[in-house]
């Protein structure tokens, strides 16, 4: 178990929670999985989002500052945002076509429609409101919500991320503009600090498999209770909008990811996939592209052969405004909602989506659950009815747990297609 690699210990750790989770629903230990299991699984997320406001805030002064020049940050910036944007809209157009074509919302039994808009009505109503308070807002309130009128305050939060970019990315444009001699001990801790963070990430993957245990024994029980049959049944009424979801999500991991490292990269997807597997398995088991992000940047630097110059910066930019994952969610979810309330979105509404779904993306936190808050504006803006998200509360931390793994995955690729296209990527031999 020692000399096994990373990914294989977190797969382990995985499976056993797994099985543990099914045992625990079926002999009634809910309660003792909750005291006794999920902390730990709950220690290991906030160790990861304690490093994450530093290890941004570090990565993308050095980053930004080692460009040494305002052309060379408007150049990899302009191609990292572009690609983002760019596959966040294929990831949506995909979702729309696969929810279109198999049409999971007629296929939901009536008596079951009823019973779970019953069971998460309290649920989406709260979501709603939520979501209520950022449909209120001008159309320019998310560039002001970026500029904090003060950092520390939005240190406090790993929900303000777009903020801390935005100073980091300040604070590196400042450094590049002093002299280079006033600027070496600025610098120079920032390095250090960065390095530090680093090390840290090392310890806290240690706990990996025992965190990644508990969060998936955590998310049965959570789903479960303690009654496995209800499970059974859920999955069972929302099985075809599960497989729409995932189907859209491989599709658009195996055949846009692919071709991204196709056209600008000459990595082999065998070097890639291996590379970036444990982010994989932590962001499908923490549910959050942020707190991945630490496992993200080290894994591409360590394994994958991007330079600490172009990673510190594509990846945290990427872990605040790329949600490829999420967006095609939102809309495989949308029209699901639709169908099964018998309402029929047009080519108009169907364009809506994909438009809001990918500004709606670039201003989704990096946290669980952050995306349901999004689709509720979603569906307002094509007038579906937003109590219909308790429909799919139900199986949303399943879908949430996949979504997340094929975000991350979009960051990486993104990161070494960027570091290929400006020769700062050393690609492993042996592979």
């Amino acid at each position: 178990m020692k000399n096994l690699p990373l990914h294989w210990k977190i797969i382990i750790g995985l499976v056993l929670g797994l099985g543990y989770g099914i045992l625990s629903a079926t002999l009634g230990w809910g309660l003792f999985t909750t005291h006794w299991v999920a902390p730990f699984g709950t220690i290991f997320i906030n160790l990861l989002k304690l490093i994450a406001v530093p290890l941004v805030l570090a990565s993308l002064i050095t980053g930004v500052a080692s460009l040494s020049d305002l052309k060379k940050l408007s150049r990899i910036g302009g191609k990292t945002i572009a690609i983002y944007i760019i596959t966040t809209a294929i990831s949506v157009t995909i979702g729309l076509v696969i929810v279109n074509g198999l049409r999971p919302g007629d296929k939901v039994p009536e008596e079951m429609k009823i019973k779970l808009q019953q069971t998460y009505l309290e649920d989406a109503n709260s979501r709603a409101g939520s979501a209520q308070k950022v449909k209120d807002r001008g159309p320019l309130q998310p560039i002001v919500d970026m500029v904090p009128s003060n950092f520390f305050n939005s240190a406090q939060s790993n929900r303000n991320m777009l903020q801390i970019v935005f100073v980091a990315i300040f604070l590196g444009i400042g450094l590049i503009q002093v002299p280079k001699g006033k600027a070496k001990p600025v610098l120079d801790f920032f390095e250090g600090f960065n390095d530090v963070i680093i090390k840290m990430v090392d310890i806290i993957m240690l706990m990996a498999p025992y965190g990644v245990f508990a969060l998936i024994a955590q998310t049965i029980n959570k789903v479960a209770g303690d009654n496995i049959g209800q499970v059974l049944e859920l999955l069972g009424a929302l099985g075809y909008y599960m497989l729409a979801v995932i189907i859209g999500l491989l599709l658009h991991m195996i055949g846009t990811y692919t071709t991204v490292l196709k056209l600008f990269s000459k990595m082999p997807l065998k070097t890639f996939y291996q590379g970036i597997a444990p982010a994989q398995l932590l962001a499908f088991s923490t549910s959050s592209s942020g707190a991945t992000l630490p496992v993200t940047m080290e894994r591409c630097e360590d394994e994958l052969g991007v330079s600490e110059e172009v990673s510190s910066f594509v990846l945290p930019l990427g872990a605040t405004i790329n949600m490829d994952g999420t967006a095609l969610y939102q809309a495989v979810a949308a029209v699901f909602i639709a169908q099964t309330l018998g309402m029929e979105l047009n080519l108009g509404a169907q364009l809506t989506i994909i438009l809001t779904a990918v500004l709606a993306s670039i201003g989704t936190a990096a946290v669980p659950g952050a995306g349901i808050i999004m689709l509720v504006i979603i569906l307002e803006a094509v007038g579906v009815p937003s109590e219909g998200i308790a429909l799919i509360l139900g199986v949303d931390r399943i879908l949430d747990m996949m979504r997340t793994t094929v975000n991350v995955t979009g960051d990486a690729s993104v990161a070494v297609a960027v570091a290929s296209t400006e020769n700062q990527i050393n690609i492993p031999n042996g592979s």
